[in-house]
């Protein structure tokens, strides 16, 4: 997946969720927006060096996007959308081992019987589907470990409960954590952090919902994910 032109500052703080102030190569500070929603623990250190991209939209009130941040152990895309992105492009590329047998790939699925979407709906020739969620994953706790949810977050628990009742109707439930923390080996549940949610996957892991972990890799100018990471709950 190639990454919009980014340019290079330090990031000063972040602040509000969604707003982030940047210290440009040029000397002037500029406020962006920041793509996202969890607390960014270890991925918003203010001094840490930054890529923001810049849109030309004039409708923008921040026509600056914050893209990437360096960290102590690996570089980090904090834009969580582009996770889905990344998992469509590995999708269609079957380069997902445990889904490369599906070959059609439908985006923002309503879920059956109501609750919001799930982010693919996979199918093939053989009448097989699946019903994808993908998680961004950017909490590195250490030696390797990246841990989901970085808060306590009641709609990815909602996520897992839907996941498991689509197994009742036939389909697969399959849960992917998209590390875009470049030095992530392996995922776990954050339980410290958010117990129930913790909980709500071990059960419905227990009830048949599949849970994969993939890693990323980037330049700056691309992102892809190079490798299947290991997961334990």
């Amino acid at each position: 997946m190639k990454l919009p032109a980014l340019q290079q500052g330090i990031l000063l703080r972040r602040y509000k969720r969604f707003l982030a102030d940047i210290e440009t190569q040029g000397g002037d500070t500029i406020t962006v927006h920041c793509p996202n929603t969890g607390a960014m623990t270890g991925c918003a250190e203010p001094g840490s060096v930054a890529y923001y991209s810049t849109s030309d939209n004039p409708k923008r009130k921040y026509p600056s996007t914050l893209e990437l941040v360096e960290t102590a152990n690996g570089l980090v895309s904090v834009n969580t959308g582009r996770a889905n992105s990344l998992v469509a492009e590995a999708l269609a590329n079957q380069e997902i081992a445990p889904l490369r047998h599906f070959d059609q790939i439908k985006a923002e699925q309503n879920i059956p019987g109501g609750g919001g979407r799930f982010d693919f709906l996979l199918g093939n020739e053989q009448g097989q589907s699946a019903f994808v969620e993908v998680k961004s994953v950017t909490l590195y706790s250490s030696n390797g470990l990246g841990e989901f949810p970085d808060a306590v977050s009641e709609r990815a628990l909602k996520h897992l409960l839907a996941l498991e009742r689509m197994l009742s109707l036939g389909h697969r439930g399959v849960l992917i954590f998209c590390a875009q923390h470049c030095g992530i080996e392996r995922v776990t549940a954050a339980a410290a952090i958010d117990a129930e949610y913790a909980q709500g996957l071990a059960e419905v892991m227990g009830s048949g919902v599949e849970v994969y972990a993939v890693g990323c890799v980037t330049d700056t100018r691309e992102m892809r994910i190079n490798r299947q990471l290991s997961f334990a709950p």
